[in-house]
């Protein structure tokens, strides 16, 4: 089983209402802070990037 290093923006704070990430050289994983065994989204680092694009417009 993979390890993966979670992050959360340094916005959060000590928030736990936050997304985290995790990345490798394939997939960026997503999850809820407050529920870190719960679902994951997976994005390609392509379709991250235009994610982000999108949502700093």
């Amino acid at each position: 089983m993979q390890t993966f290093r979670w992050r959360r923006s340094s916005h959060s704070g000590d928030s736990s209402n936050c997304v985290e990430i995790a990345t490798t050289p394939a997939t960026v994983l997503i999850r809820d802070s407050k529920d870190t065994s719960g679902p994951r989204l997976g994005f390609s680092p392509t379709t991250w990037a235009a994610l982000l694009t999108h949502i700093k417009k």
